[in-house]
Formats: C-alpha cells, structure tokens, sequence
C-alpha cells in the first residue's frame, strides 16, 4: 500500500469514526479523542487530516451531501412518472439514513447551530423534491387546486426530515412501514383517483431495492 492510499484510508477511517460521534452525540459534545481513538489512530494523526472538529464536521457533511445526490440519481434512473419516483426517492432517503451513519450525521450536522457550512442537506433534498414536483405538473399528474408548488414540497420536506429527526430515539421512524404509510396519506392529495391507482406508495419495486442499498 502506497503513502498516498493509507492516507486516505486513514481519513476515510476518521470519516466514518467522526460520523458515529456525531451521530450519538451531536456536534457540541462530540469529541476529537474519541473520533480518533474509534478510527484506531493517534490524536496526531488526526490533526494531520483536519484542523480542527469543524473541519472534520465538513468532511462529514461533505460525504453525507455526496451520498444524497448519489442517491437521487440512482433512483432517477428507473423512473416510471414523476410522483412515483418522488416516493421511490424518499424510500431510499429513508434506506440512506437507517444504514449509512456518515449520511445521518450529516444530516443532523446541517442543522446544527455550532456548525454551519455552506452545504445544506434539507435544502438538497427540498431541490429534488421541488424538481420532482414540477416534472409531475408537467406529466399532468397533480390534482387540480391543491396549491403551489412551493408550498407543496415544504409540505413533504417537513415530513421526510421529521422523520429523521424522530428516527434519533427510534429508527423505525425511517422503516418502510412508515415511509410507505406516509406515501399513502399523501398521495391521494396530490393527484387524481385515476391517477393514483397506478401509483405505489411502498415505492416500486424496479427502483428501491437497489436504491436502499448505503452509497456513502
């Protein structure tokens, strides 16, 4: 193994290490000594790769955003129409945070009053959601008088992120079952009956399954 690719591998560990910290801790009581004593190097070694905690919360960020957009892709690529593939790409948000703890700490990191950067994950996602919505209108696929767009993904936003937020205490709050519970609630006042029969709240099966798979 060369220098260079130990380096990585060592900040790679210190990723992953600091993302478990923050994820059981959050970002003011996180601590350095344990993020680098969990990815099994010295205090040295780390301040060797990051500055200081904000920096290594960066990088952390900065993975977890990379994930996300991975993620979005990946299931835009087995769209059907544009609402399916709005709730194929919660699911796998979903799947996405329950298994990749570098993701969910960016996540909870992108909120955190001590640490601002220049990413913001919620608004990544409101972007995919606002995109999603505005390729549905185009489809002819939402209902008539149900608002504006804006006003809609704020709306799904604030459920999705809810979730994650609640999935802190108890991880079934990101369970299929409960991602697909929220689909069905939703759904029916997005679109038309004829429309909504074609539609799978469990998300389809030609997309999530891959998707669920951790990226970051």
């Amino acid at each position: 193994m060369t220098k260079q690719e130990r380096a990585a591998r060592t900040r790679d560990a210190l990723i992953k290490s600091a993302a478990r910290e923050f994820d059981e801790h959050g970002y003011a009581l996180a601590k350095l000594s344990a993020m680098s004593s969990g990815a099994g190097v010295s205090p040295g070694a780390l301040h060797f790769h990051f500055e200081n905690k904000a920096a290594i919360a960066a990088a952390v960020e900065g993975e977890a955003s990379t994930a996300l957009r991975r993620t979005c892709r990946i299931v835009y690529r087995h769209r059907s129409n544009a609402l399916q593939n709005l709730a194929d790409t919660s699911h796998a948000l979903a799947g996405l945070l329950r298994e990749d703890v570098v993701a969910r700490a960016g996540f909870r990191l992108s909120c955190s009053h001590g640490c601002r950067t220049d990413l913001n994950l919620r608004q990544e996602w409101q972007s995919c959601v606002l995109q999603r919505l505005a390729e549905a209108a185009d489809e002819g696929l939402l209902a008539s008088g149900i608002g504006s767009q804006q006003d809609l993904a704020r709306t799904i936003v604030a459920a999705t992120v809810g979730l994650e937020a609640l999935c802190r205490d108890n991880h079934e709050w990101l369970s299929p079952g409960t991602v697909t519970g929220l689909w069905r609630t939703l759904l029916p006042m997005l679109t038309t009956p004829g429309t909504l029969a074609g539609l799978e709240p469990a998300g389809s099966p030609a997309a999530t399954p891959r998707a669920r798979i951790p990226v970051g």
